[in-house]
């Protein structure tokens, strides 16, 4: 099963210093028919100005991943840990019991990210945080694992069934992508254009992906993330 999702359909968050798009309700969007998709509860679409940011708050009980697609992403929690990120690189937040963190720009360009929110198999672990810089050669023409469960090859283990990759397919190629039965995956096309089936995709559009095997071909360099699970 295949469902297209336009991202001008999606929820939006506007504001002076931050645009949203909300693949799912979230903050000022709240739409009971798209609360999550499996253990998928949350994936923003953030642009960020220069000089501003989210100020410190707090999260309990989620894994947290946020994937930089431009500009610098600054985070700081209190852990005591404090990196700053830059385009295809991945942060990771267990908050578990409960930590609090900031995220900003404090970058001269516009920040965009993807922010995404994961149930954990249980609550009340140890909160822990972790980043990887990854190559961007390495997601090139094929999927390149960054967020898996503990036993996954991927280098960022989660408390959660989910898999993660990310490619950039070159115009004119095709990339298969595996859903088997019993799982489902949720794709977005970040950057570039696609085609899927008979969907066509531009950027920030999404597509829900149940017990089928898709064939991802590139009009354009073509940007993609998958988060793969367990069917809900």
């Amino acid at each position: 099963m295949l469902r297209y999702i336009d991202h001008t359909k999606m929820g939006r968050g506007k504001h002076n210093w931050l645009d949203s798009h909300f693949h799912f309700s979230f903050a000022e969007y709240f739409n009971p028919n798209n609360v999550q998709f499996g253990i998928l509860r949350v994936v923003n679409d953030d642009l960020v100005q220069p000089g501003t940011g989210f100020d410190t708050h707090q999260h309990a009980n989620m894994e947290i991943i946020s994937y930089v697609i431009d500009g610098e992403l600054t985070h700081a929690d209190s852990m005591n840990n404090k990196q700053t990120l830059s385009r295809g690189q991945v942060q990771y937040m267990s908050a578990g019991t409960g930590v609090l963190h900031s995220e900003y720009n404090l970058g001269n360009k516009l920040l965009r990210f993807l922010q995404i929110w994961i149930l954990p198999d249980k609550k009340g672990y140890k909160p822990n945080y972790g980043d990887h810089r990854f190559k961007w050669e390495d997601r090139t023409d094929k999927w390149l694992p960054i967020v898996g469960s503990p036993d996954s090859s991927a280098p960022i283990h989660i408390h959660a069934d989910m898999d993660i990759s990310v490619t950039e397919i070159s115009k004119g190629k095709d990339l298969e992508f595996k859903v088997a039965k019993g799982r489902q995956a949720y794709l977005v096309l970040i950057e570039g254009a696609a085609k899927i089936g008979e969907h066509s995709l531009v950027a920030r559009d999404a597509m829900e992906i149940v017990e089928q095997d898709i064939t991802i071909h590139a009009n354009e360099n073509a940007h993609l993330i998958v988060l793969e699970m367990q069917k809900a």
